[in-house]
């Protein structure tokens, strides 16, 4: 952004972040703007988890202030999910600075893309510090979200690992699906698309509780599906989305099934754990840890289609889906297909189309 402050320069900005908004020197991009004379920071916004990253998935975050400065932090994840008109008065740019994490189900896009519908409605430019895509850039899996399920965790019709930078997609999202936002894109310096996280250089900053590591996001494009099961995702571990299971499951039983299916990059350890929250909170839990082998043959969403389907099949009347499963995959197409049988084989056969031709839309706003 330092390359870049002319853009704001002379006026009064708001600051869509988190813990991630931080340079290469780890110096925080709020210290960084109230430490500039030539521009004026009037609000700060925050996502889910809110703006330290501290708070759990799904709690209501509230209205906060600035200790140290005395700035106001509106909650975006909340009583309102994007900025009101009140909260923008004042403000000529509204800036987001946020690691994401390559996977449309990760609301921080979510965020972006609703805050930018409110800055075309009130003449408000939109800016965007781009970061890294963290699992890499040319990687594409799953299906694109059907409008009919759009919601929090899926808003706009994207593909679920849709290789796109935040930039990229602020892009894609102003563009395609006509948002018409008075978009600027601050593009980085260095990064190209086969880039995963740790070939960057830079040092990985939790962009929120549940995803500490780069092995977290690894796994996460698939593992976070869990979540809409009647298994724990690894929430309240110290392996969270890495370790799968529930009180029912032989942990040996279930890791010999999966490894017997040689799924590409990946080997499944048996493990028996007890959540401190979450599902099965306090209850010895038998699963597998997921250990990605070859990150870049690894299918994270391919490879827990295979875990569900072998969990359905070892245990019919324990396995359940939850609602949450169509929300976050976009469809209850995928739920009613493995349901009926059909193999995930077929499943993932039936999205090659819908790549395709995303891939092809993607092409027209990539920037690296």
């Amino acid at each position: 952004m330092e390359d870049k402050l002319e853009l704001i320069e002379g006026k009064s900005v708001g600051l869509i972040t988190n813990s991630t908004g931080v340079n290469e020197s780890l110096q925080d991009n709020i210290c960084l703007l109230v430490h500039n004379p030539k521009v004026k920071l009037k609000a700060i916004f925050s996502p889910e988890h809110g703006l330290w990253g501290s708070v759990q998935d799904a709690i209501s975050i509230p209205f906060a202030q600035y200790d140290q400065i005395k700035i106001p932090i509106y909650s975006l994840y909340g009583k309102t999910t994007k900025p009101t008109t009140e909260m923008l008065d004042g403000i000529d740019a509204l800036i987001f600075d946020i690691q994401d994490v390559g996977v449309r189900f990760y609301t921080y896009i979510s965020t972006m893309a609703m805050a930018m519908q409110v800055c075309a409605e009130n003449d408000i430019e939109f800016i965007v510090l781009d970061r890294p895509n963290p699992i890499n850039g040319d990687i594409l899996e799953g299906n694109v979200l059907d409008p009919d399920f759009s919601s929090f965790v899926g808003y706009l019709p994207t593909l679920l690992r849709h290789g796109m930078t935040v930039g990229e997609l602020a892009r894609f999202f102003n563009e395609h699906f006509h948002i018409g936002a008075k978009l600027n894109v601050v593009e980085m310096k260095g990064w190209k698309r086969d880039m995963w996280f740790d070939d960057t250089g830079l040092q990985w900053v939790m962009p929120s509780p549940n995803m500490p590591t780069l092995d977290t996001a690894t796994v996460y494009p698939g593992t976070c599906l869990f979540e809409g099961t009647s298994l724990s995702e690894g929430r309240g571990t110290t392996k969270p989305f890495e370790i799968i299971g529930a009180p029912w499951i032989d942990a040996h039983n279930l890791a010999d099934s999966l490894n017997n299916l040689l799924l590409n990059g990946v080997k499944f350890r048996p493990v028996y754990f007890i959540p401190t929250f979450s599902k099965h909170r306090d209850q010895r839990c038998g699963g597998v840890q997921v250990h990605v082998i070859d990150r870049d043959k690894f299918t994270p969403v391919k490879t827990v289609l295979n875990m569900i389907e072998t969990i359905k099949r070892l245990y019919p009347n324990e396995f359940q889906f939850i609602k949450h499963f169509d929300l976050l995959m976009g469809t209850d197409k995928v739920r009613n297909d493995l349901s009926k049988g059909l193999s995930v084989d077929d499943v993932i056969q039936s999205w090659k189309d819908e790549i395709s031709d995303f891939a092809d839309v993607r092409s027209k706003y990539i920037l690296y």
